[in-house]
C-alpha cells in the first residue's frame, strides 16, 4: 500500500477520544467507523496483503473508504504497545473492531465486552474463553478460527514425507502468545510413533529464545522443525527461516508467506480468504446483525506450498506425489 493510500485509512494524532468529523458521507450516506488492531508491523508485506484482502472484501459489499466507511488501523507487534493500542481503540468507540490473533482479541476484551468485534486468525476461541460455543458465541465477538488442532499430525506427516531422514522434531512456539500450543502438540505426539519421530516442545519467548532453541537443537542429529501458528513466530519468521537454512534443518510452517520467504514448505489456511470472509461479517454487523448470533466459522481453504529452491539447498528430493498435491511450487 503506498504512503498516500495508507494515509487515506490511518488516522494519526495524539488523541483518539473522538474520531475525525471532517469526512462525511457523500450523497447522504451514513459514515460508519471501524477499527482494526493487528499484532504485526505495518511495513510487513504480509500485513499489507491482509489489509488489501479485507478492504477488497468490503468494497465488493459496497463499503468504500471515504464515502461510507472510515477505518483506523493500529499496529502492535509487542505486548506493551498492544495493550495501549487496544485501550485507545476501544476508547474511540468505533462501530466495530476487527481483531487479528489471540493476543489482540484478549487485549480488546479486557477493555470492552459490549463493543462488537470480529476476530480472524484466532486458533482456539473456546479454549481461550472468548466464546462459550461456536454455533452461538453469545457475546460481543464472533469470527473465524484459523486452525483445527488435528493439522498437527498432518504437519508431521508432510515433513517426514519430504525429509524421511528426520527422527526428531522441535516444535517452536511462544507460550505467552500461543497458550493453545499443547492442543497442537497432542496430535503431533500421537502421530510421532508411526513416523518414528520424537517431537520436542521448543519454547521461545523472543528472538534470543528462538536463536537459542534452534542452535541447541541443531547440535542433534536428523532434526527437523515444526513452527506453530503464533504471532511471535510470525514476527520472527525471517530469523527462523535463516537459522533453519544455516543449520540445514527441514521445517514445515503454518502459512504460505513462510515458504514465499524461503521456508521449505507450508501447509495451512489461506489467509487472504479469511480476511475477505471477515469483511462479510463486518458488513452484516454494520447492517444490524448481532455478533452473538453469528456462528464462529472454521477454516475452509487450505494450501500446501513447497519451495523447491530451499529443498535443493537442503539436498532434499521432493516426492512426485507431494509435488502433485501442492497448491503452489516456488522455484
Amino acid at each position: 500500500m503506498s504512503d498516500m493510500r495508507r494515509r487515506e485509512f490511518i488516522t494519526l494524532g495524539a488523541g483518539v477520544a473522538t474520531w475525525p468529523l471532517a469526512a462525511r458521507a457523500m450523497q447522504g450516506e451514513r459514515m460508519r467507523r471501524i477499527g482494526v488492531l493487528m499484532a504485526v508491523t505495518e511495513r510487513d508485506p504480509e500485513s499489507q496483503f491482509r489489509v488489501n484482502a479485507f478492504e477488497a472484501g468490503l468494497r465488493e459489499l459496497g463499503w468504500v473508504a471515504g464515502r461510507n466507511l472510515r477505518i483506523e488501523y493500529r499496529w502492535a507487534p509487542d505486548p506493551d504497545l498492544l495493550h495501549r493500542q487496544a485501550a485507545e481503540l476501544v476508547a474511540a468507540t468505533p462501530d466495530l473492531i476487527l481483531a487479528n490473533t489471540t493476543p489482540v482479541l484478549a487485549a480488546l476484551l479486557r477493555e470492552s465486552t459490549t463493543l462488537p468485534m470480529v476476530f480472524v486468525q484466532v486458533t482456539d476461541p473456546i479454549g481461550s474463553g472468548f466464546v462459550p460455543n461456536l454455533a452461538r458465541p453469545g457475546g460481543n465477538v464472533t469470527g473465524f478460527a484459523s486452525f483445527e488442532f488435528s493439522i498437527g499430525g498432518k504437519w508431521l506427516e508432510t515433513l517426514k514425507e519430504i525429509a524421511p531422514a528426520v527422527t526428531q522434531v522441535a516444535v517452536i512456539f511462544n507460550p505467552q502468545t500461543a497458550p493453545y500450543a499443547p492442543a497442537f502438540l497432542r496430535p503431533i505426539e500421537a502421530a510421532a510413533s508411526s513416523f518414528a519421530v520424537k517431537p520436542m516442545p521448543a519454547t521461545a519467548p523472543d528472538a534470543a529464545g528462538i536463536e537459542a532453541v534452534i542452535e541447541a537443537f541443531a547440535r542433534m542429529a536428523n532434526g527437523g522443525l515444526i513452527v506453530l501458528p503464533d504471532v511471535s513466530t510470525v514476527n520472527g519468521r525471517d530469523l527462523i527461516i535463516a537459522l533453519a537454512a544455516r543449520h540445514r534443518l527441514p521445517a514445515v510452517y503454518p502459512y504460505r508467506f513462510y515458504a514465499a520467504s524461503g521456508g521449505l514448505l507450508s501447509y495451512g489456511t489461506e489467509v487472504g480468504d479469511v480476511y475477505r470472509r471477515a469483511a462479510a461479517y463486518v458488513d452484516r454487523i454494520l447492517k444490524g446483525a448481532n455478533p452473538a448470533e453469528l456462528p464462529v466459522q472454521a477454516p475452509t481453504k487450505f494450501e500446501l506450498v513447497i519451495n523447491l529452491k530451499t529443498a535443493k539447498a537442503l539436498g532434499l528430493e521432493v516426492p512426485a506425489k507431494l509435488l502433485a498435491l501442492a497448491d503452489e511450487v516456488i522455484e
